[in-house]
């Protein structure tokens, strides 16, 4: 019998790149490889040539697994028979993912009413321990790092640098799927924690390629727009609602070295961004995801001519939004007549 095909994981792919030995453990779910679609209605309505890097085709759904692919490795490599984070929801899914693939304990704290149900129902399954805060992601990530600091706990949110290390891959795959030809002069992505953002530049500089980064927040949770952290963040996107990023001074970094900027786009405008990608498209991403889009629709990105911009996470992470987007289903009688009137309208 021929050997059965797999998929190879970030670390097995970029191992010369990271801070993984030969021998090292690997827990990996064959995360990364993920594709760079062409937008063919976005790139005509913004006039660029635009592409979008499906992050939400990683194995729990969002580009967190990349970075818990190393982060959970370190751990285990380290001996640590458990790991903790504060989340939004797409770490607490992917944490959760990896922790039960290493056979290790996985606990979670997520704010109160402030995480979509796609995301919550994924940490439970994978049998994480989830702790419901009467509190924001903010205090959350404070409580965590606590935590980790007084106990033999693994704390695997961005501030985990092997976290970074990981998520620089993306960046990898961009310019070998573009080619050396066809350079990439702007990078749009939202942000929230602002690890990503740090990643990709960091990333995109060992490579020694430099396009500028264009960093989006929603209105409701700008600090790094504002210029001061923000109490109580509020957006429908629900993966970027924190108020002070832990990578504050890095992400920044990132977008004045690289000449590019960081913006705010309304909820209204990361809607229509969304509807748009789906219905225009074909793709469908969770609504922090299209605050890229959105960033771009409304900003634009300078004179690029060549844009990426990254979608974090898959729309089934947040099914209720969806559906407060969508059209209504058509009721229907089981008669052809009637089968017709709903289908021709």
């Amino acid at each position: 019998m021929s050997p059965v095909a797999t998929r190879v994981g970030l670390i097995e792919r970029y191992r010369e790149r990271l801070p993984f030995a030969d021998g090292d453990p690997v827990i990996s779910l064959g995360e990364g490889s993920t594709p760079l679609v062409h937008a063919p209605a976005l790139s005509e309505r913004v006039g660029a040539e635009v592409w979008l890097k499906l992050e939400g085709l990683n194995p729990t759904g969002s580009f967190k697994d990349r970075g818990m692919t190393c982060a959970v490795s370190a751990a285990v490599r380290e001996g640590a028979k458990a790991v903790i984070c504060a989340s939004t929801g797409n770490t607490s899914a992917s944490a959760a993912a990896y922790a039960a693939r290493a056979g290790i304990r996985c606990a979670v704290l997520v704010p109160d009413g402030k995480i979509a149900t796609g995301k919550l129902a994924q940490a439970l399954m994978h049998g994480a321990r989830v702790i419901v805060l009467r509190g924001n992601f903010d205090e959350a990530l404070k409580l965590v790092r606590e935590l980790a600091d007084r106990h033999p706990i693994s704390l695997v949110n961005s501030v985990n640098r092997f976290r970074l290390e990981g998520q620089k891959t993306a960046s990898f795959e961009i310019v070998e799927a573009l080619g050396e030809e066809r350079p990439l002069d702007a990078l749009c992505i939202p942000v929230g924690n602002a690890g990503n953002i740090t990643a990709y530049w960091k990333g995109f500089r060992e490579l020694g390629v430099a396009p500028r980064m264009f960093g989006f927040q929603a209105a409701g949770a700008a600090p790094l727009v504002e210029g001061a952290p923000v109490a109580h963040p509020e957006t429908v996107a629900s993966a970027i609602r924190i108020g002070n990023p832990a990578r504050w001074e890095e992400a920044m970094d990132a977008m004045t070295s690289s000449q590019g900027a960081v913006r705010a786009v309304t909820d209204a405008q990361i809607l229509d961004a969304y509807r748009f990608l789906a219905a225009r498209e074909g793709v469908f991403c969770e609504p922090a995801s299209a605050a890229s889009v959105a960033g771009l629709m409304v900003h634009g990105a300078g004179d690029a001519e060549r844009v990426a911009c990254v979608l974090t996470g898959h729309g089934l992470k947040d099914p209720s939004t969806a559906l407060d987007q969508a059209g209504a289903v058509v009721p229907c009688e089981p008669e052809l007549a009637a089968v017709e009137e709903a289908v021709l309208g």
